[in-house]
């Protein structure tokens, strides 16, 4: 009989214990029962109301001091870029760095708002705000890549990540800063307007954007102006080199 309520019991604390989330797989958001804890060395990122994320590299940092981080830097006009650790969270500055670019909308109702991150300079939710936190950003070798970095610091970047999951009315997928290199699709300029694309999925506007709940950035799958979800707005973006951002 001891026997039985032993192996009872153990059974009871397996079914309560909770499972770890995997990377880039949802832990949370309005009226989401899942689980919540995410694998180690990555972190629960809230992209909207409805959707948080497990992403690695996005876990608090730990209580000990960490061995200091390399000082390799990569140049953004060439070349394969090189993530020198974590973001410190100083940032370039309000002067456009060489070989940096400014990404902005220019249509409202989000005219000349500028991608960023948030929390700023440091990996999280990819969004449009204001130009006095604007990021620095450029194109290499098909990734998006934001400048982190201060001045006379060893160069530090953050990756544009996307979702493979579709959200907002499946059609739409959220876009991340991260630390690692976006595996899925890529970027490049077309023109001045900054567009992605995948091999599978084929994009009647490779430009068109959402802005949404919070100002989160979201690749729109679908058409350009047409049914456009409740809360978001359509959008494009486009790179300025001017050597401040402005309003």
């Amino acid at each position: 009989m001891m026997h039985l309520l032993s192996t009872v019991a153990l059974a009871a604390l397996a079914s309560t214990a909770s499972a770890v989330v995997g990377d880039w797989q949802q832990c949370g958001g309005m009226n989401y029962a899942g689980d919540t804890q995410c694998a180690t060395g990555s972190g629960c990122v809230v992209l909207n109301e409805f959707y948080s994320q497990c992403q690695p590299g996005a876990a608090p940092a730990p209580s000990t001091t960490a061995a200091p981080a390399p000082t390799t830097s990569a140049s953004p006009t060439g070349g394969t870029p090189i993530t020198t650790g974590t973001p410190s969270g100083t940032g370039p500055g309000k002067t456009l760095q060489s070989g940096y670019l400014w990404i902005r909308a220019v249509a409202a109702p989000n005219f000349h708002k500028y991608i960023q991150t948030k929390p700023l300079y440091s990996p999280g939710t990819a969004l449009l705000g204001d130009y006095t936190t604007a990021g620095q950003l450029q194109v290499v070798s098909g990734q998006l890549v934001q400048l982190v970095s201060a001045p006379g610091e060893p160069e530090k970047l953050l990756y544009a990540n996307v979702s493979e999951e579709r959200t907002i009315n499946n059609a739409s997928l959220a876009v991340t800063f991260s630390t690692t290199k976006n595996t899925y699709g890529t970027f490049k300029f077309g023109g001045d307007d900054l567009q992605w694309s995948v091999a599978g999925i084929n994009r009647p506007n490779p430009s068109a954007w959402y802005v949404c709940t919070g100002q989160a950035l979201y690749i729109n799958l679908g058409n350009y102006m047409y049914q456009t979800p409740s809360g978001c707005a359509d959008q494009t973006i486009h790179y300025y080199n001017d050597k401040t951002a402005n309003a």
